[in-house]
């Protein structure tokens, strides 16, 4: 590899804010905040959303539909193919 064109790769730590669920992986992120993990400084990185908190993972997906259309679909389609 052509040396001084590639970001560092390093070990970071993965925060989901919503769940607080922390796990350490690499990354080439970087942050100013470091929290000590097995007796190394590991930059912190804050996650909105992850697979930890994510409804399509965690099975707590809602179907929102404030203007009906699923409804009028169902029932202009819902009989089809049958």
């Amino acid at each position: 590899m052509k040396e001084g064109i590639h970001p560092e790769y390093r070990k970071v730590l993965f925060v989901d804010n919503a769940t607080g669920k922390e796990w350490v992986s690499r990354s080439t992120l970087s942050s100013d905040k470091t929290k000590e993990v097995d007796g190394e400084e590991i930059p912190v990185i804050r996650l909105e959303i992850s697979a930890e908190s994510h409804p399509f993972w965690t099975g707590q997906q809602r179907q929102v539909d404030s203007e009906g259309r699923v409804d009028r679909f169902r029932k202009r389609y819902g009989n089809r193919g049958k």
